[in-house]
């Protein structure tokens, strides 16, 4: 009797060159003195390669190991288990979409099929003109103004109740080569 296998997500690969500038190497070396143990620093040095590189491919996450000086399969583990990091090149903008219950429940989960269907995204939610790439995002803890979408992992949109919202609140900031404005989680006044 067969068992059943896991299939973890193998990171795509490319013919680029990898490699950090003193700048990145200096900074890198700042996140490995915080802590007791190197390994601590895989998290902010993939982080680190992946705004530099838009998305960890194999090679990136070569070059994060021997930066650090760690096994490949090591950093491979830490980069494959969180989403955050992007372990292939699908658009240049990655939109995040929570339709967890609260923002489910407020038609998220609609809003979200909608802007797929609008902007005629493939399956994997990569948009027709492939200028980005939207996926459902469990948690974005934001849930008093909900549905609410992260753009590139940097900043929180909330409110977008229609494919016109997403496309106000968030496209318009992108197409212009800017993220969407910070805005801090609005309050509701509780009389």
């Amino acid at each position: 009797m067969a068992k059943d296998r896991i299939e973890y997500p193998m990171p795509q690969e490319d013919d680029k060159e990898y490699s950090f500038t003193e700048a990145e190497l200096k900074e890198i070396e700042k996140h490995k003195s915080k802590y007791p143990d190197k390994r601590s620093a895989v998290m902010p040095t993939l982080w680190i390669a992946q705004e530099k590189f838009g998305w960890l491919s194999q090679k990136a996450i070569k070059l994060v190991a021997d930066t650090l000086e760690l096994p490949y399969a090591e950093v491979y583990g830490v980069a494959t288990f969180y989403t955050m990091y992007l372990k292939e090149d699908k658009a240049p903008n990655l939109i995040d979409f929570c339709t967890c219950f609260t923002c489910g429940e407020v038609g998220g989960k609609e809003v979200y099929e909608s802007i797929k269907k609008e902007h005629k995204c493939n399956k994997d939610g990569v948009s027709e003109d492939g200028f980005f790439w939207i996926r459902e995002a469990e948690c974005l803890g934001a849930c008093d103004s909900a549905p609410v979408a992260q753009v590139n992992n940097k900043r929180t949109v909330f409110n977008i109740n229609s494919v016109e919202d997403f496309n106000e609140k968030i496209l318009k900031y992108l197409k212009n080569g800017e993220l969407p404005p910070f805005e801090s989680v609005p309050l509701k006044n509780v009389d």
